[in-house]
């Protein structure tokens, strides 16, 4: 039984900015192999991001950028079973070797909140954060450093194998079949009551700024992998969905209400994420 875990953080809204990368290679329930980078995303830092994660421009002074890491990300990657939390870190990892015209690496992606979800009763619905699920089990580690974050993912997998009794390879059907699997749901058609066996099922998206979709299209698209659509920014509020144009004007700080509204919140430690339009329709679209 093989994989590797992977997670990564980044330097603004922008999920192509990464700035650090970590990488855990599982062999037998044991680590064999890890690897992290800090990495120069060539781009601006932005302050709530900072607040998260602590790197910043001094951070990653002298670091490599992403072209001169990514033969490690083949390394590790390439013919593997590629495991993070959420699907944030693949797309973040897509949308980054896109912007620097880089191949993907050939592997299958298994998401460790689907696996919790599936795993435990209590986290079927809520509560399926990373740092949540790792207070439970009583792993300790330190959140948003990405080689920590890699692996703490990868524990949460090893503990739903050794719970289940499930190897890697079932788990990777079991991620494709309903929560429960005797009340399986009615996904067929989109609906705008967010989808119980979405992805990201218990986020509340609200959408601000210019879209390129029409916004009945975009909340059909987040009803459906799990959001609860929402207009307005409340203290439930946990994805902010900016159009893409308003994001690259973020360094000036033209920013909406409801963006300034939401990085207050940040700043009082609500867990909001920031996410560009295209980052939002690419974790619209991925294959299940």
């Amino acid at each position: 039984m093989e994989f590797v875990a992977i997670d990564v953080e980044t330097a603004n809204p922008d999920m192509a900015s990464i700035c650090q990368i970590g990488l855990a290679r599982y062999k037998d329930g044991s680590i064999t192999e890890e690897w992290e980078s800090y990495v120069d995303p060539q781009d601006y830092f932005d302050g709530i991001n900072v607040s998260i994660h602590g790197i910043d421009e001094s951070t990653v002074k002298g670091s490599p950028v992403f072209a001169e890491v990514s033969q490690h990300l083949y390394g590790f990657l390439d013919n593997s079973i590629a495991v993070c939390h959420t699907p944030f870190d693949r797309v973040a990892i897509q949308q980054t070797l896109e912007k620097h015209h880089i191949r993907k690496p050939i592997c299958v992606w298994l998401d460790s909140a689907r696996v919790a979800r599936r795993a435990w009763k209590e986290f079927a619905w809520e509560g399926y954060g990373l740092h949540n699920i790792c207070t439970t089990l009583g792993y300790e580690f330190k959140h948003h450093d990405a080689l920590e974050d890699a692996k703490a993912a990868g524990h949460i997998l090893l503990t739903a194998m050794a719970r289940s009794g499930l190897d890697i390879e079932e788990w990777l059907k079991r991620v494709k079949q309903p929560i429960d699997p005797e009340q399986a749901s009615s996904g067929g058609a989109i609906r705008r009551d967010a989808n119980p066996e979405g992805p990201l099922f218990g986020e509340v998206l609200v959408f601000t700024g210019a879209l390129e979709i029409p916004r009945r299209e975009a909340a059909d698209m987040a009803a459906q992998i799990g959001c609860r659509v929402e207009s307005g920014v409340t203290k439930e509020t946990t994805l902010l969905v900016v159009g893409d144009q308003d994001i690259k004007r973020l360094a000036g700080h033209e920013k909406s209400s409801k963006h300034r509204k939401v990085e207050n919140l940040i700043a009082a430690g609500h867990p909001i994420r920031i996410l560009r339009e295209s980052d939002f329709k690419e974790l619209s679209a991925l294959p299940e």
